[in-house]
């Protein structure tokens, strides 16, 4: 019964600032991996394929979104690997120490190991939204820790909006709890 389910991480998202000023137009040409298209958005998008694979958001003020990496580690290798990268083409650099790393939002996936009647869940849990002919996932969102967990019949979950491992394994807690009486047991 009260067995706290496991997680796998399977995406943060991270800003940061890395304490320079960039000219995204020059960097876009001097760096195969930058893409900037100022009429489609106002960032340019970096590309690293290893020994990472992440993808970040630049913008002129020196302000990151950090999205791909499964590790806070992985997160702050990239972001030093990225101020490496842009320190010799910024316009200036306006601080030099280590940049502080804020995780957004963690992306998680876990199993509950119950099979669930998404359809009786939509109709007695409130917080919960189904629309089976849209989407084959039920989304039930909690406000304490603030994450929403897509709920699929085999028991499969995806949390999304935790800020740390912690709030994932809260989420995952509570949702079991809540979720049982609706649900066949699988194991």
């Amino acid at each position: 019964m009260g067995k706290k389910p496991d997680f796998v991480i399977t995406n943060m998202v991270a800003s940061a600032s890395l304490g320079l000023e960039l000219d995204l137009y020059a960097l876009a040409n001097k760096i195969k991996e930058i893409e900037y298209e100022p009429e489609q958005f106002p960032g340019a998008i970096l590309k690293f394929k290893e020994p990472i694979k992440a993808s970040l958001l630049l913008f002129k003020n020196g302000k990151v979104v950090c999205v791909g990496c499964k590790k806070r580690s992985h997160i702050e290798k990239t972001i030093d690997r990225t101020i490496q990268m842009l320190t010799p083409y910024a316009k200036r650099i306006t601080k030099t120490k280590k940049p502080k790393i804020d995780i957004t939002n963690i992306v998680a996936s876990a199993s509950l190991d119950l099979e669930l009647d998404l359809y009786r869940i939509a109709y007695k849990i409130k917080d919960v939204e189904y629309e089976p002919e849209q989407f084959p996932g039920a989304i039930l969102k909690f406000k304490e820790p603030k994450a929403s967990l897509l709920l699929f019949k085999n028991g499969k979950v995806i949390c999304a909006g935790a800020k740390n491992e912690k709030e994932i394994s809260i989420v995952l807690a509570k949702a079991r709890k809540l979720l049982e009486p609706y649900a066949e047991k699988t194991r």
